[in-house]
């Protein structure tokens, strides 16, 4: 079952502009049906279901032409989907969360000190792993304000402690064998963050990152043998685009539903294909190799909404179009596929809901899921639990803030960013996660100085007692 919200149901143009929709009934996969008046249409079973006066109603399979049948027929087909749909989400419903209050804030971890001056640290999508000795290692990436170029890197050491981070040395030759870490056959002018760092199942490592440059905004892996010195695989073949990357040409946006970038203009280099439109996407993206070698991805969609729907604000970054959640999945990891939208803001969100980033950790339950719920009136991002037993049908049963944002004097004031996954160790869940004190947009701060930092929350158990 999937699916489909007003906004693209409208685009698909005549019949159903010239419909009156008069309520209809809104069915998600394992959850029960919500009735409401006007602006959500639902589909099941590869049927969309409209409610219209007089009292006849219109059927429109997914892949085929539409149909009328009368409601007698109409409803008492709709009782059975509504039943299996109820008894589906009883058998099938997922554990739910700890409290909020269950989380201890153990405060700042580190900041970015040093160059690039004016850079703020973060670990948003990136990995934390455990080393001997209580110590761990963050990857990270430093940005800022414009002119603060960015960068990718590491940090090392026991919270409490002072911590520097290690950012790489950028090449468009070999990675460079002295640094502690190294980045080659990265063309010059083109910067790396956002990192996710694996250790894949053959022994090598790899790196996931977003490159920017002059017309360039895309998803790279770069492998190493040593985990110290790695090397981008093919940075005319990246995994994902950016609709302003310089490769995506309006008929691609066109048809991935984009007429914002209708009329974007490719100019790729000698050798490099045109973006397809299956694999555009916006940024903060999450990628997992699972236990039979393949991988799942991770990324933020982008579904277009007019000037007169209420998801339209003008204040934000990219007014008109609402962020959700897609996934892909790939054999290697570098051609992906099998792209499916899992993640939606629904009736049961406000309006100015938008998904902006989904942090996935595997557990033997099934994938916890922290949601970046970002609220587009206010600017601010919040944690939000969900989960899934398959990464495709996604619970979100508690639509609140997992871990409370900081009140005005904390450097998490304004938004949270998760990380790569949840650690456990030592009896506890760890969470390292990104605070800020400014808004999304940033025009509003808590503080003279607007700046991020990494930082710590731990729980006994992130599960409801």
């Amino acid at each position: 079952m999937s699916v489909v919200p007003w906004g693209q149901l409208i685009a698909d143009s005549p019949p159903w502009g010239r419909w009156r929709v008069c309520s209809a009934v809104m069915l998600k996969e394992g959850t029960a049906p919500e009735r409401r008046r006007g602006n959500v249409l639902g589909a099941a079973n590869n049927f969309v279901y409209v409610f219209r006066s007089p009292p006849r109603f219109m059927i429109r399979n997914i892949s085929s032409r539409p149909s009328f049948v009368s409601r007698r027929q109409f409803v008492g087909g709709l009782a059975g989907t509504i039943g299996a749909s109820m008894l589906g989400r009883a058998a099938e419903a997922g554990p739910a969360p700890c409290a909020p209050g269950a989380w201890r804030k153990q405060g700042v971890v580190f900041r970015h000190v040093g160059e690039p001056a004016g850079g703020w640290v973060q670990n948003f999508t990136s990995s934390v792993e455990p080393l001997a000795g209580g110590r761990w290692r963050w990857w990270c990436s430093v940005s800022g304000k414009e002119n603060v170029p960015k960068n990718i890197g590491f940090a090392e050491g026991v919270p409490g402690e002072a911590i520097t981070p290690t950012y790489a040395v950028l090449s468009a030759g070999e990675p460079d064998a002295q640094a502690p870490l190294a980045l080659g056959n990265l063309p010059t002018g083109w910067r790396p963050t956002q990192g996710v760092h694996l250790r894949l199942a053959d022994g090598r490592y790899r790196i996931y990152f977003w490159a920017h440059g002059k017309g360039v905004v895309r998803y790279l892996a770069a492998d190493s043998v040593d985990g110290r010195a790695f090397r981008v695989l093919d940075p005319l073949r990246p995994c994902i685009y950016h609709p302003n990357d310089r490769a995506v040409d309006g008929a691609a946006a066109l048809e991935a539903g984009l007429t914002h970038f209708a009329k974007h203009q490719a100019a790729p280099v000698a050798g490099e294909p045109l973006a397809p439109a299956a694999l555009l996407s916006n940024d903060a993206t999450n990628v997992y190799q699972l236990p039979d070698g393949s991988f799942e991805m991770y990324s933020v969609g982008l579904m277009e909404v007019g000037k007169d729907d209420p998801r339209y604000f003008p204040h934000d970054n990219i007014p008109g179009l609402v962020r959700v959640i897609d996934r892909y999945v790939s054999a290697d990891g570098l051609r992906w596929e099998g792209r499916r939208r899992v993640l939606t803001p629904d009736a049961g969100d406000p309006a100015s809901s938008q998904f902006y980033y989904l942090s996935v950790t595997h557990t033997e339950r099934g994938r916890v899921g922290i949601l970046g719920h970002y609220h587009l009136d206010r600017q601010t991002i919040d944690m939000e639990w969900c989960f899934s037993k398959d990464g495709i049908r996604w619970e979100r049963p508690v639509r609140t803030p997992w871990l409370p944002r900081g009140d005005a004097a904390q450097p998490d004031s304004m938004m949270v960013h998760a990380p790569h996954a949840l650690i456990h160790r030592d009896q506890q869940w760890w969470l390292f996660y990104t605070g800020s004190n400014f808004t999304h947009n940033h025009a509003t701060a808590n503080s003279a100085e607007p700046n991020c930092a990494v930082m710590l929350a731990t729980c006994a158990d992130i599960w409801r007692a």
